[in-house]
């Protein structure tokens, strides 16, 4: 594995340009899962069928394995099916905590104008858990329990095929709550989730991490049904001083790197000596994983790599550019330099708090933009899960009170009905 540490100042600009515009690779597929969409649209189950045989090489039975997560929760060992249930109750008392409050207010002092806001939830969403070379239970947790603490009625997650299901994602799916489990992945479970057909019951909404098949998937549904966001492969950055443990910096690397080949791991410090020792923990650390093959590829990607910054501000600045799906501050005033940068999925503060502890156990959600886009949105949540609605009542002295001002507005735009709207309430 080739990797050493790096100046950030002396990154040239393809180099700066790999870290700052991380692609998913969605544009190299987008025709195929078009294509794909369409077919499922078309033809249904036969479609979902086919498409299992040439891409999964599985041929499917039932598409709806609903039954099957049941018995598994009572099938899987205990410890595990303990983990999975310590797990679902921290992230659903994290989500409870963001279900949003209804409000009405009375404003204004000539008359009464009453407003506020009101709640509901979306009736029918789709989860999609991964599948292929690992399975994520974690993931079925991660988008199923906020939808039903949201209040959503229906939630139904599709997940790829296989000869086996594994039974740990199954049972994770029951003690979420999932209402429906369909044996189906890839481009074609989103466009089935999206669409329906003769099994899968059409959502409103589909949320979830995938690939870049499933990605470009719910980039070509997007408009017929909402999404969360487009997500790409998995990403961390930490930022670390001098004070910071190189080989905590480096588990929390190759951890994100076992992921996907294709993710981006990132460390920035202004100490240089703690720069090479993070390289050193990198390399020994890969050597001793299961997933070794993965983790080289994904180190050796042009937006990964061990960097020294001049300064912690700089490095600050680097953060904040690079806006990470996982950001994990280890220095010392890490609250400090947390509170200069805005941009990031969910954030990880101290040397005990890896995030594999988000991943997991720790209560917040996994689901989280990549590819810089924690500058314009944040992570999967109930308010991915409810809709507002505004509600208002005026008397008749508050509307008397504002009837200038809608006249006047009005008739500027050239709207005349609206502003007669108004005046023929106070004709006598």
């Amino acid at each position: 594995m080739n990797i050493e540490a790096r100046e950030l100042a002396d990154l040239g600009p393809d180099a700066r340009r790999a870290f700052f515009e991380r692609d998913a690779g969605v544009a190299d597929v987008r025709s195929d899962v078009h294509d794909i969409v369409e077919r499922v649209n078309r033809e249904g189950d036969v479609a979902l069928r086919e498409f299992s045989r040439e891409f999964d090489d599985v041929e499917v039975g039932n598409i709806d394995v609903t039954d099957a997560a049941e018995r598994a929760y009572d099938e899987i060992d205990d410890d595990v099916r303990e983990a999975i249930e310590t797990a679902a109750a921290n992230i659903r008392e994290f989500h409870e905590r963001q279900v949003p409050e209804e409000w009405r207010e009375t404003f204004g002092n000539d008359g009464r104008r009453e407003l506020g806001r009101r709640y509901r939830p979306l009736s029918r969403v789709g989860v999609y858990a991964p599948g292929g070379t690992a399975a994520y239970p974690s993931s079925v947790l991660m988008g199923v329990i906020p939808a039903k603490v949201a209040g959503v009625e229906h939630v139904a997650v599709a997940t790829p095929p296989a000869d086996t299901m594994n039974p740990v994602t199954l049972a994770a799916m029951h003690v979420a709550g999932a209402d429906a489990v369909y044996s189906v992945g890839g481009a074609q479970g989103i466009a089935a989730l999206a669409y329906g057909t003769e099994t899968v019951n059409a959502v409103q909404k589909v949320v979830g991490p995938g690939n870049k098949w499933v990605t470009a998937a719910k980039a070509e549904v997007r408009g017929d049904v909402d999404i969360d966001f487009l997500a790409g492969p998995s990403e961390v950055l930490v930022v670390a001083d001098e004070t910071a443990e190189a080989r905590f910096v480096a588990a929390d690397l190759v951890a994100q790197a076992e992921h996907d080949p294709n993710a981006s791991v990132v460390a920035v410090t202004d100490d240089a000596a703690l720069a090479d020792e993070i390289v050193g923990e990198v390399e020994r650390q890969a050597a001793d994983s299961a997933r070794t093959e993965t983790i080289e590829t994904a180190l050796e990607n042009d937006a990964s790599g061990v960097l020294v910054a001049r300064s912690m501000s700089e490095a600050v600045l680097f953060a904040e550019e690079y806006a990470a799906e996982h950001l994990s501050i280890q220095a010392d005033d890490d609250e400090a330099l947390l509170d200069r940068i805005d941009s990031a999925g969910s954030v990880f503060l101290g040397p005990y708090t890896p995030v594999a502890a988000g991943d997991y156990a720790s209560g917040t959600n996994h689901v989280l933009p990549t590819g810089a886009s924690a500058k314009r949105q944040g992570g999967l949540s109930v308010d991915h899960f409810v809709r507002s609605t505004t509600v208002q009542r005026l008397d008749r002295d508050a509307l008397s009170g504002l009837s200038e001002t809608i006249t006047t507005l009005a008739e500027a735009e050239g709207l005349d009905a609206h502003a007669r709207s108004v005046r023929e309430r106070f004709e006598d």
